[in-house]
């Protein structure tokens, strides 16, 4: 899973959210849509913004990290096909990659190129911060996408997910789903623990089971957001608690090994909660024939609202549905969560 190194400071302008529901900040770019589940929902990145009309040529620079896990690869396709849906766009992509170096590198060549906007997704936003301060000076507008650089000097807008509030929203619906149960015991299979978006979701879950006296978290165990790590480190958890009534996975992506290891244990005595929003997990959430009842969403869409964003900025336009003339500093998205009741939603969302 990405890395938004968020610091305190800006981690209290949480506060900016756009619609409870949101599937992402799309929803300030886009006309109205019904939120009735039974209705069909394109993806984010095939609604229509409000101002789709053709206007000023713009040339947008993308540059991301190698899309070497399944949000990662939807981040690239979300922006290559939210700019597709603009006769007056022109993307130029960079390879990816996630030496910082030679991404650095590779947005300097596109600063040359005198690209009218940036999006940019650093593959560490503090080591990449300079190069963010560089494109601004040169009077490049940049739109920094999820892993934030060290000061907003370095970018006019930032767009991206919000970890503590997915921990704070698998907790609430954890707590909601085990109230009546006396003793109830739950347990976190987290992410790489040395990255601070792995803190923040674990202190997001925390602070929302401090509503729920009744419930105990009894284990924590940090896995590395691989297929690989989910089914070991869940393996290690399940042999270790004998009994259990919720787990909270942080990533679907490692999630998968999870659920490989709970189906070789034979357990089903309890409900899982999985993160980010795969495909995969909206799929078992709709069959509910297992112990996965819901996700908790980081929607990958936020790179096609990254690159509506962008377009904006080439055009010296505002956002659709706000009073202002200038688009926001920075967005936080909402983390929804997914569950059987409103998964048809949400599904052509779902990232492979």
């Amino acid at each position: 899973m990405p890395e938004p190194t968020f610091t305190s400071r800006f981690t209290s302008r949480r506060g900016l959210l756009f619609g409870t529901a949101a599937v992402s900040a799309g929803a300030l770019l886009t006309g109205c849509t019904s939120n009735d589940p039974k209705d069909e929902e394109p993806a984010a990145n095939d609604r229509p913004a409000a101002d789709d009309k053709p206007g000023k040529q713009v040339t947008i620079g993308f540059a991301g990290p190698q899309a070497d896990h399944g949000w990662l690869n939807a981040i690239n396709d979300n922006a290559k096909s939210r700019a597709k849906k603009y006769s007056d766009v022109t993307l130029e992509i960079t390879e990816g990659s996630n030496d910082t170096a030679q991404q650095i590198g590779q947005i300097e060549t596109l600063i040359n190129k005198k690209v009218d906007v940036l999006v940019v997704l650093p593959a560490d936003g503090k080591a990449l911060t300079q190069v963010g301060l560089k494109a601004m000076r040169a009077g490049i507008p940049v739109v920094n996408l999820d892993r934030i650089f060290n000061t907003p000097q370095a970018y006019r807008c930032w767009i991206g997910g919000d970890n503590y509030g997915m921990g704070l929203n698998a907790g609430h619906y954890i707590g909601e789903k085990l109230k009546g149960k006396a003793d109830a015991r739950v347990i976190e299979l987290a992410g790489l623990d040395n990255l601070e978006l792995t803190k923040q979701r674990t202190q997001g879950f925390d602070d929302a089971l401090k509503n729920y006296p009744n419930i105990k978290k009894v284990a924590r165990q940090a896995a590395e957001f691989t297929v690989e790590s989910g089914q070991a480190k869940m393996a290690q958890l399940l042999q270790a608690q004998p009994r259990f009534d919720a787990l909270w996975n942080h990533d679907d992506d490692q999630g998968v090994g999870a659920l490989r290891a709970i189906e070789q244990a034979g357990r089903d005595d309890f409900l899982m909660v999985g993160g980010a929003g795969a495909l995969s997990a909206f799929q078992a959430i709709k069959q509910d024939n297992g112990v996965l009842k819901a996700t908790v969403l980081y929607p990958p869409t936020m790179a096609a609202s990254a690159i509506d964003l962008a377009r904006a900025l080439g055009q010296g336009k505002g956002v659709g549905g706000l009073a202002e003339y200038e688009i926001p500093a920075s967005i936080t998205l909402y983390s929804a969560v997914v569950d059987k009741e409103n998964v048809d939603q949400y599904m052509s969302t779902g990232f492979r």
